[in-house]
């Protein structure tokens, strides 16, 4: 059994920082559950583009507001709590917060806990991580 405490975990290396968000990686891939889990924070006034070349992600909106536009379709959903958003198809997406927006991401393959996005909006593959080590 794993037990983690968010407080702790934003304390510690596994609380990361990037452009426009801040991410607490609860789960990573050498706690061996065959996925990551992160509380992750996108600030207000962001354009965050992303694609997930490498790995499949489930959104769940905890609080706060915005929009998030599918680049392929030009679709744009709102963003409120309790809207969940699946990237299953490694959709190239832009997160725009009007507010500081809470989540819980789950991420497939689970990610190490080095991980910031690439000039694509990409988290690189894990075989990318080990041979830049």
């Amino acid at each position: 059994m794993l037990i983690r405490n968010l407080g702790d975990i934003r304390k510690s290396d596994r609380n990361v920082r990037s452009n426009g968000w801040v991410s607490a990686r609860l789960l990573l891939k050498d706690d061996d559950m065959g996925f990551s889990f992160h509380v992750t924070t996108m600030f207000a006034g962001e354009e965050l583009k992303m694609h997930y070349q490498n790995h499949l992600e489930a959104v769940l909106v905890l609080k706060g507001t915005g929009t998030i536009e599918d680049l392929a379709t030009g679709e744009i959903h709102r963003l409120q709590p309790g809207v969940m958003y699946a990237l299953n198809d490694h959709d190239r997406h832009v997160v725009r917060p009007e507010t500081d927006i809470l989540t819980a991401c789950v991420f497939n393959p689970p990610v190490t806990g080095k991980e910031v996005h690439d000039e694509n909006g990409a988290y690189p593959a894990e075989a990318d991580l080990v041979a830049a080590d």
